[in-house]
């Protein structure tokens, strides 16, 4: 064990790195999925044939192939037809446009999830399309869709562990050289705590993101209420 340990400190810079490197893959990745989930999203319920026929094809082809094929082709093919780009660029332009497909429809379902009554009455105020969309669907499929988006983080997080194949010195292949000075358990034991504790700062944050966006809509305690550690009192109330 204190071989174990010692070959661990010792691989702490490395370590460090390859976490750096899949944050930071996380982070773009998920910004740049989250933009695409909300542009096909509301492509795929336009009344137009043609965008609502241009979305589901993206959305599907990108849904429908392997994530590993896309980074290949991002990565190995397109410099072959002249278009050159980094390991992290096309690991972000893979992990955002396949995770941004799904999330697509987790946009578009929260979106047709909204009561028909707050459609009806948006048109009885005779508000145009975007401000209905911006000031009181948006709002309520926002509070529905958290939840399912924070799981395509999550998971958006655990694919990142892939990017070893395009010669990124992520956090799996940090463990990797790790498992060679140390105990096999040892080290993959120790990757698993660190991808726990990302996904669970991820999910904090997710959560904390529900609440706020149920506590606009009236639904709920606000994120400072929530935070604080009152106990309910024998008739319920809050002390």
């Amino acid at each position: 064990m204190n071989d174990d340990l010692s070959a661990l400190w010792a691989a702490i810079p490395q370590v460090l790195e390859g976490m750096g490197i899949t944050v930071t893959l996380t982070v773009l990745g998920s910004a740049l999925a989250f933009v695409v989930a909300v542009v096909f999203g509301l492509m795929a319920r336009s009344r137009t044939l043609v965008v609502r026929g241009f979305a589901r094809v993206v959305i599907e082809f990108f849904r429908g192939t392997s994530l590993v094929v896309q980074l290949y082709l991002f990565f190995f093919v397109l410099p072959q037809l002249g278009w050159e780009m980094s390991p992290i660029t096309a690991g972000v332009l893979a992990f955002g446009l396949n995770y941004g497909a799904y999330g697509a429809e987790v946009v578009r379902g929260s979106i047709a999830a909204v009561p028909a009554g707050q459609w009806e009455a948006s048109t009885a105020l005779s508000l145009s399309p975007v401000h209905r969309m911006r000031r009181i669907i948006i709002p309520q499929a926002w509070a529905l869709m958290i939840p399912s988006l924070n799981n395509l983080l999550i998971q958006l997080l655990k694919g990142t562990a892939i990017v070893g194949f395009i010669t990124l010195f992520d956090l799996t292949v940090a463990l990797d050289k790790l498992r060679i000075a140390t105990d096999l358990f040892f080290a993959y034991g120790f990757g698993l705590v660190l991808y726990f504790v990302l996904a669970y700062i991820l999910t904090l944050g997710m959560n904390a993101l529900e609440v706020r966006a149920k506590h606009r809509l009236g639904q709920g305690e606000s994120l400072r209420e929530a935070l604080s550690f009152r106990t309910p009192d024998a008739r319920g109330s809050v002390a």
